[in-house]
């Protein structure tokens, strides 16, 4: 190091495009890759001991490990057929803990180290990165210097932070965000969950199947963003299974003491084991120096971007969680690569207007387009079918009639709008409302396609049928 205590990485004088990325989750190499590919000289640099970024660390992958554990453990307890005897199910959630580290620890290795390993274009610098000015990225090190990064493009995509609302007395309490109840090695026997989204509503389900007695402060209604029907109906799902839901609630204090944690809410006042705040999380931009280099964002930190991934600032881009963008694995992915595209002299975009989201509770909850409101509120004449489940034969056959299939269409041309699903296996439904929205289908075109016999996504086609028959009235398959 230089005697001022920086050095310098810089590719001046050369002719090779230098990309600077802050962050290494999956925004990040998506770009990395397509950057190099288009011959760019790429610099990642990460402040955290691991690369991977939240997905396959603290997210996705070990997140829908437990889920599905849970789903194997309440079928063993609770199953729907006469001739298959129920069973109490034996739980070790240090094993189960254990299991879910190593495939993080394999699929890290083989995603996202490997990349680095084969690839000499890209380049690790462990460090925390802030702006020095649009072209330059001083970064912190390990050993208290800082080195200087010359950059000609840079992407922003440090992700995401739980966030933790100002509750009287949480703060120095031991409790849980989803890192925490995502790798807890013991099993409580009661936990609260403060929170009524995606990340809450799959964990408390998660921990109600494996054991857990537990309840959800929702401030409003489970999924309360999304159409009212879902939330209704998937409360309904979760109270059948024992989870207390307690609507329009908030924490007003919390206090541990003895190993338990004391709510008061204006409900009243609860006690469990464990608590899990899951309230949302907010962009991971706060250090980085923004104001410096002019960069815009929303009212919570997350970066502004257009359908190219650009900032405010030139040759400034973002993408993932840290941008305004759905907080959505894929769409950080996918944002990346097409930041990588531009960053090196292409113009590709991203639309999300056909965006599918799936919640990994059971039944999921899957969602592509409009809803009925969203719709009524750009100006649609709509018309909507809801079609439940228990007219889905394969629904019938799984004895798994919970949830509907509800479709929302244009009254005039028929074409349809937006899709939403409570269904067991719903994540595989959705995809093929989302190509029939992309395409720009009526719900005729939908009514006239072959789906096969027996399967979940044959409700699709009945939803549409519905718009112009009663399907109580057709035989089994017809067509």
């Amino acid at each position: 190091m230089s005697s001022n205590n920086k050095d310098t990485l810089s590719y001046a004088g050369s002719d090779q495009l230098h990309v600077a990325i802050i962050g290494s989750g999956s925004g990040a190499f998506a770009c990395a890759i397509k950057a190099a590919e288009n011959g760019a000289r790429v610099t990642m640099i990460e402040g955290a001991d691991i690369i991977g970024g939240c997905c396959v660390n603290i997210g996705c992958v070990p997140s829908k490990i437990l889920i599905r554990a849970a789903q194997l453990a309440h079928q063993q307890r609770v199953n729907p057929f006469d001739g298959i005897a129920d069973n109490q199910p034996k739980i070790n959630r240090s094993l189960l803990a254990a299991q879910q580290t190593a495939l993080v620890e394999e699929l890290r290795s083989a995603k996202y180290q490997r990349i680095l390993d084969n690839n000499p274009a890209i380049t690790l610098l462990k460090g925390y990165a802030h702006f020095k000015n649009e072209n330059t990225l001083l970064v912190g090190v390990s050993d208290g210097t800082e080195v200087e990064v010359h950059t000609d493009r840079t992407l922003i995509a440090t992700g995401a932070t739980p966030t933790i609302p100002p509750i009287n007395g949480l703060t120095g309490t031991p409790y849980w965000t989803s890192t925490e109840a995502l790798f807890a090695e013991e099993l409580p026997d009661s936990l609260i969950v403060i929170g009524s989204s995606v990340v809450a509503i799959e964990i408390a389900q998660a921990y109600a199947r494996i054991g857990s007695k537990v309840a959800i402060l929702a401030r409003h209604s489970l999924l309360y963003a999304e159409d009212p029907l879902l939330g209704e109906k998937l409360s309904e799902c979760f109270e059948k299974e024992g989870i207390r839901i307690l609507n329009n609630t908030q924490a007003k204090n919390v206090s541990y003491y003895g190993n338990s944690f004391t709510v008061d809410t204006n409900e009243g006042i609860l006690q469990s084991d464990k608590l899990l705040v899951a309230t949302g999380r907010h962009a991971n931009t706060a250090q980085l120096g923004l104001d410096k280099v002019g960069i815009k964002t929303d009212k919570s930190g997350a970066i502004l971007v257009n359908n190219k991934m650009q900032t405010s600032t030139a040759n400034i881009y973002a993408a993932g969680d840290c941008s305004d963008m759905p907080q959505f694995v894929y769409v950080a992915a996918a944002a990346g690569s097409r930041a990588g595209i531009n960053m090196t002299g292409g113009a590709a975009r991203l639309d999300l207007s056909t965006m599918p989201a799936v919640i990994f509770t059971d039944p999921q909850v899957a969602t592509v387009g409009l809803t009925e409101e969203q719709a009524v509120t750009g100006g649609y004449e709509v018309i909507t079918r809801v079609l439940d489940m228990e007219n889905v034969p394969r629904a019938l056959a799984n004895f798994e009639t919970d949830g509907f299939i509800k479709l929302v269409a244009e009254k005039l041309t028929g074409k349809i709008l937006g899709a939403q699903i409570l269904a067991h296996e719903g994540g595989e439904i959705i995809q093929s409302a989302a190509l029939a929205i992309h395409n720009n289908m009526t719900v005729d075109d939908l009514a006239g396609q072959l789906f096969p016999y027996l399967t979940m996504v044959e409700g699709l086609k009945l939803c549409a049928q519905t718009f112009s028959t009663d399907v109580k009235e057709l035989s089994c398959c017809a067509g």
